[in-house]
């Protein structure tokens, strides 16, 4: 490969220990967390401890041959910003992570500006999350806006999952048109395989925004390797938005309780149905320009010992 693998979106803590929505999330054993009323396998089982460790995830990413990634939060997952703070100060050149602070707490601004003057360079938000039964919180509400002006005016970036469909677009339009500097990513492909992902997908059209891929092996798990309908839909994606605006995102940890993290992005590299500059442009290049990654890292291939 001319060119290095960046993942756009990745997720790391230490431990799972919160609430969303009134249910429990909490890290068991041999990989599995209970999570809102059920356990589920939410890692792979030989992470015994439960932890989702940097060293771990840059195991893997050696590996697979990935030089870097940015690392993502959800609520399902807890507040890590401490821990992303420390892997941040200790990994520079491998890693871009996001912070976060809880709509859900008083003084939202306050902790992400606390965050911002940490050093953050890049904010997440799960704007899915606003959205409950019974109670929305708007992202464009006067708090989150104040925020989006402070990150417009320090040049940082803003990581975003929206809630299926074209249910949080208008106002993620008012966003754009307001803060035309806000660099913006948004996540797992517009929810694709949801009734009217193409909704999402057209914001990229604003020279600032771009769409990751975090989450399109879980979307498209029924299908399953080689994830031909994946493929299909991200040339869907490029014909509405332009390929220099699409970038690949793994959602590691829990897509590799399913497939390896080489697979999770394998399907493209092997596909017919794409070009070689297409499979660049995806697989690195436009995340590179886009957060700005330098001194990548050159990673060898290893031969399997069943090659």
């Amino acid at each position: 490969m001319d060119f290095k693998i960046i993942d756009a979106h990745a997720h790391l803590w230490l431990y799972q220990d919160t609430e969303v929505e009134g249910k429990k999330i909490k890290t068991l054993r041999n990989g599995r967390s209970l999570f809102m009323g059920e356990i589920r396998q939410m890692i792979p089982p030989f992470m015994i401890d439960g932890r989702n460790t940097a060293e771990i995830f840059l195991s893997n990413m050696d590996y697979a041959q990935v030089s870097a990634a940015v690392i993502t939060q959800e609520y399902i997952d807890g507040l890590q910003n401490e821990y992303l703070w420390d892997v941040q100060q200790k990994y520079p050149s491998r890693f871009l992570c996001c912070g976060m602070a809880d709509t859900r707490l008083p003084d939202y601004f306050g902790q992400a500006g606390r965050l911002i003057d940490k050093g953050f360079r890049a904010i997440k938000i799960p704007a899915q999350r606003l959205i409950t039964e019974g109670e929305r919180t708007f992202l464009t509400s006067d708090e989150i806006m104040r925020l989006f002006a402070l990150m417009e005016e320090k040049d940082l970036l803003l990581s975003v999952d929206l809630a299926d469909g074209d249910l949080q677009v208008a106002e993620m339009r008012e966003i754009i048109k307001e803060y035309p500097r806000l660099r913006i990513a948004i996540g797992h492909f517009g929810m694709v395989t949801r009734s009217g992902w193409q909704e999402q997908i057209r914001l990229a059209r604003n020279p600032n925004v771009r769409i990751e891929s975090g989450g399109i092996t879980w979307l498209f798990n029924d299908e399953f390797y080689p994830f031909e309908g994946a493929v299909c839909a991200i040339r869907e994606a490029a014909d509405i938005a332009g390929w220099d605006k699409l970038m690949w995102g793994s959602d590691y940890p829990r897509t590799i309780t399913a497939i390896t993290y080489r697979m999770s992005y394998d399907f493209v590299l092997k596909s017919r149905l794409l070009t070689d500059e297409q499979k660049a442009l995806f697989l690195g290049m436009n995340a590179e320009r886009f957060y700005g990654f330098r001194d990548l890292v050159e990673l060898p291939y290893v031969r399997n010992m069943s090659e």
